[in-house]
């Protein structure tokens, strides 16, 4: 079992202590920086009276970002079922033929 590691957080000048996986301490640091640099890119293009809105704002665009690469994924899976389904109907017509 992995060791768990006792970090500290900062997001939006908060801190929130956590008790992570060491597996999850890098992805969790490096999404903290992501959220704050979006933080700071809605702060300066908009007009955001309230932290909140802001941070409703980031969950909106993270979680649609999210959402885009299932559709994405689904998209491009149904296309790679396509292509194999092709794929197998030539192989079964090329040994048939044998």
């Amino acid at each position: 079992m992995e060791d768990k590691l006792k970090i500290k957080i900062s997001i939006a000048d908060r801190v929130y202590p956590l008790t992570v996986d060491m597996s999850q301490e890098e992805g969790l640091r490096s999404a903290s920086k992501k959220i704050d640099a979006m933080i700071k890119q809605f702060e300066e293009n908009y007009a955001v009276r309230d932290k909140q809105d802001v941070l409703a704002m980031c969950a909106l665009q993270f979680a649609s970002q999210v959402e885009q690469k299932q559709v994405d994924n689904a998209i491009d899976g149904s296309e790679a079922i396509k292509r194999l389904q092709k794929i197998n109907d030539l192989l079964f017509d090329y040994l048939e033929k044998k």
